[in-house]
């Protein structure tokens, strides 16, 4: 059994957050340059086994797609032929950024902390993994 790895994708940066072996428990991993994603998910996946890859999905109140899914949906195409052998499904991502803010206040996480956008980044993409998780395995 391998890891599964979720991804908030960011038009500069993105943050990375994955499971345990087993898949019980989502921890951030790091944020990325998104120019440099690709490539940091091709050498992650060649030293760790990923069952698959979450990307947060935007929308908007309504259950639209917001109009971030223009940059998401080539990355994901990309994504897709640079790790074909892995499957990449989308998964509703409102509010985890808000999500993110609330956790890092109520983890007691220092205001300079929380105004750091990388840390928000891969604790939104923790809170898709775990979301997932929870409504999918």
């Amino acid at each position: 059994m391998g890891r599964l790895l979720a991804i908030d994708f960011g038009r500069v940066r993105s943050g990375i957050a994955v499971t345990d072996v087993l898949q019980i428990i989502a921890n951030p991993l790091t944020t990325v340059s998104t120019n440099t994603l690709i490539d940091y998910l091709t050498n992650y996946c060649t030293t760790e086994t990923v069952d698959k890859i979450i990307v947060g999905q935007p929308k908007q109140m309504s259950g639209d797609d917001s109009d971030s899914m223009r940059y998401i949906t080539p990355f994901v195409g990309r994504l897709r032929n640079a790790l074909p052998h892995i499957p990449v499904v989308m998964y509703d991502e409102r509010f985890t950024s808000v999500l993110a803010h609330k956790a890092m206040i109520a983890g007691g996480m220092k205001k300079s902390d929380r105004q750091n956008k990388a840390n928000v980044d891969k604790i939104a993409a923790c809170i898709i993994l775990e979301d997932y998780l929870t409504t999918n395995i």
